[in-house]
């Protein structure tokens, strides 16, 4: 398991908690609008996080920190995950794990054995540009919507999220997505934000009218759903 970087500390990241991040690397989608990008194509250029110093850290911040949030990249492409993940909990963390839902059995096996607490799956957009979006040609929907499925069974706490890019979501996008997940727990609209380290292309943010615009829709099929980023 290679970690390739750690926020220490972050108030925003895992809901109701103070938390650090732990970003793995490598991602199977290649989403053109990726603000992340060296995470998933740049990984000889990154000096990783030294593991032994990253449970040292997290032995010293016991009573200070609530959870981890686990991100990437795609943190279930890593062989490991299950092992690293138990190895933060036995510290006694809670642990948040950020997916694009392309691994269901193996998030099902996680929070079976109780090493996630809660998920974040971002819901790139709806079913019929998912693969556009994704920035992947033959994309196994199927996958993505096991996972889909498999949260709205509401077996451990989770959020479904859409980074909106105005090239490439329109509203019509957020009815398909309402009608996918209608009755989800919690939606997050998360504004397009140009990192400097993007994929591919340029793209743009929707103005903050236009979100409340989005976000209104989407409370015909979500009632908490909300604005991040804004």
């Amino acid at each position: 398991m290679v970690i390739y970087g750690l926020q220490k500390l972050s108030l925003l990241d895992y809901p109701g908690k103070t938390a650090c991040t732990v970003f793995t690397g490598g991602c199977n989608f290649r989403c053109p609008y990726c603000h992340n990008a060296s995470l998933v194509v740049g990984l000889d250029e990154i000096e990783p996080v030294d593991y032994d110093e990253f449970f040292a850290f997290l032995n010293k911040r016991r009573n200070i920190l609530d959870g981890v949030c686990v991100t990437g990249g795609e943190p279930l492409l890593q062989p490991d995950i299950e092992d690293f993940i138990r190895e933060i909990k036995n510290f006694g963390y809670s642990v948040k794990l950020d997916t694009n839902g392309t691994f269901p059995d193996k998030l099902k096996r996680l929070v079976d054995e109780k090493l996630v607490d809660y998920v974040a799956m971002d819901i790139k957009n709806s079913p019929e540009k998912y693969s556009l979006t994704a920035g992947v040609s033959e994309l196994d929907f199927s996958k993505i919507s096991n996972s889909v499925e498999f949260l709205l069974s509401n077996s451990v706490d989770y959020e479904f999220r859409t980074t909106v890019v105005k090239e490439l979501h329109s509203k019509e996008d957020f009815v398909s997505i309402g009608e996918w997940i209608k009755g989800a727990k919690r939606y997050f609209i998360q504004s397009f934000i140009d990192s400097g380290d993007i994929l591919a292309g340029v793209f743009s943010a929707y103005n903050k009218s236009e979100l409340e615009e989005i976000e209104c829709l989407m409370h015909n099929f979500v009632k908490e759903t909300q604005i991040r980023g804004v």
